[in-house]
C-alpha cells in the first residue's frame, strides 16, 4: 500500500456544538486552569535525545521563571481535576518535572511530566489542540474496545492521559524476532483481533508508531495487547485499507509473522470473536453510542471524495445498501456497526 493514500497534513475539524453538549452530559468537558495557547510561550527548547543520542522529535520547553512558575501551578491543578477531587489539597505531594513539545505530526502536542514527590512514581499528560475527528476516536475507543480512555475537553484545548505500552515499531524492531513460538501466536491473535476492530469502527493510520504493545505478566504465560495511541484519522480518508493495520507497510513484518504462525481457521475464529464481542460493546453501549452518532452525523470530517469513495468500497465488500445511503462518515460508521450488530448478534447484551 502507498501511504501517500494517508493525508499527511490533516486539517482539525471544530468542536460543533451538538458535539459540546455530548461531552458535557458525559462529563468530558470541564473547565481547567490551563489551555494548549498557554504552553506555546515558552522562550526556547533544548532537543530531547534517545539513549543512541538521535533526535526524538521532541523538544524540552524553557520558560521564563514567572510563566513556569505559574503553568506549574495550573499543570498541578490540572492533574488533580484529571486524577483527583480537583481540590488543592494534593498539590503540595505532586511537582512537574518537565514540558515537551513534539515537533512532527499533526497534533503539535506538549507533553507534561508530573511527578508524586513522596515517592517519584510520575505519570505523563499530554496536552494537544482541540480535533473534532479525535475526540470522536477516543470515545469511540471507550465504548467499543476493551480499553479505557481518559481525557478532558475545554474550549480549544484537549488533555489525554498517557496510554502505557511499549511503541509497535520498537516493539517490532527489537523484540519480535527473539519472541517464543508461544508468544508470537499470542501477539499474533491480538494483532487479528486489532485489525479488525480498528476496521469495523474506522480508525485509521495505525502504522506501527501510532499503537503500543501491552504486556501483561499471567500465572504461566504472558499476555499481549495493541492498543491505539493517535486517533486523529477517525472515520477520516476514503481508501478502506487505511483502516486495515495489516494493509500498512510499517505492520509487514508483524502481518507476515501472523500468516506464518496462525493457521487460517484460527485467523477466522478470532475475526468472529471481536465481531461479535464489538456487538455486545455496541450493544451494552446503546444510548451513549446513539448520540455520539448522532452527533458524527450532522458533523462534517472528511471530504465527499473520501465519503464517496469509502462507502463505494464498503458497498462492494458488504453488498449492504446503507453504505450507499450514506451522507456523510457518521452515517457510513453508522451503517458498519449496524452491519455488524445484525450479522454478529448474540444472546447476552453486555460484554467487555
Amino acid at each position: 500500500m502507498n501511504n501517500k493514500l494517508i493525508s499527511k497534513k490533516k486539517v482539525p475539524f471544530p468542536v460543533t456544538p451538538s458535539l459540546q453538549v455530548y461531552l458535557d452530559a458525559h462529563g468530558r468537558s470541564i473547565e481547567i486552569p490551563v489551555s494548549y495557547d498557554d504552553l506555546l510561550r515558552f522562550e526556547g527548547s533544548v532537543p530531547i535525545l534517545d539513549g543512541n543520542d538521535e533526535d526524538t522529535l521532541w523538544v524540552d520547553c524553557l520558560y521564563s521563571m514567572s510563566d513556569r512558575d505559574e503553568l506549574v501551578l495550573n499543570l498541578k491543578r490540572l492533574y488533580s481535576i484529571l486524577h483527583a477531587d480537583g481540590s488543592d489539597t494534593i498539590l503540595p505531594f505532586i511537582t512537574v518535572d518537565s514540558i515537551a513539545f513534539c515537533t512532527f505530526g499533526n497534533t503539535k502536542p506538549f507533553r507534561v511530566k508530573v511527578r508524586n514527590v513522596i515517592n517519584d512514581n510520575y505519570i505523563f499528560l499530554y496536552i494537544k489542540k482541540c480535533d473534532a475527528s479525535r475526540i470522536y476516536g477516543l470515545e469511540l475507543e471507550q465504548l467499543l474496545s476493551p480499553n479505557r480512555i481518559n481525557f478532558l475537553v475545554y474550549r480549544n484545548t484537549l488533555i489525554e492521559e498517557h496510554i502505557v505500552g511499549i511503541p509497535g515499531d520498537v516493539f517490532i524492531n527489537q523484540r519480535l524476532e527473539s519472541l517464543s513460538m508461544q508468544d508470537k501466536r499470542a501477539l499474533a491473535k491480538e494483532y487479528v483481533k486489532f485489525n479488525e476492530r480498528c476496521f469495523l469502527r474506522l480508525l485509521g493510520d495505525m502504522r506501527s508508531y501510532n499503537y503500543v504493545v501491552v504486556i501483561t505478566q499471567d500465572f504461566d504465560r504472558i499476555q499481549y495487547r495493541l492498543r491505539a495511541i493517535d486517533f486523529d484519522q477517525q472515520s477520516y480518508e476514503g481508501d478502506a485499507r487505511v483502516y486495515k493495520p495489516e494493509c500498512l507497510p510499517e505492520n509487514d513484518v508483524l502481518t507476515k509473522m501472523t500468516r506464518d504462525v496462525l493457521p487460517e481457521e484460527s485467523v477466522d475464529q478470532y475475526v468472529k470473536e471481536e465481531r461479535s464481542l464489538l456487538a455486545k460493546r455496541a450493544a451494552s453501549e446503546s444510548q451513549r453510542l446513539h448520540d455520539l452518532l448522532a452527533c458524527m452525523k450532522e458533523d462534517h470530517i472528511s471530504a465527499e471524495g473520501k465519503i464517496d469513495e469509502l462507502k463505494g468500497e464498503l458497498f462492494s465488500l458488504t453488498g449492504d445498501i446503507n453504505f450507499k445511503k450514506a451522507p456523510n462518515m457518521g452515517a457510513v460508521l453508522q451503517a458498519a456497526l449496524d452491519f455488524v450488530r445484525r450479522n454478529y448478534k448474540t444472546e447476552n447484551p453486555f460484554m467487555r
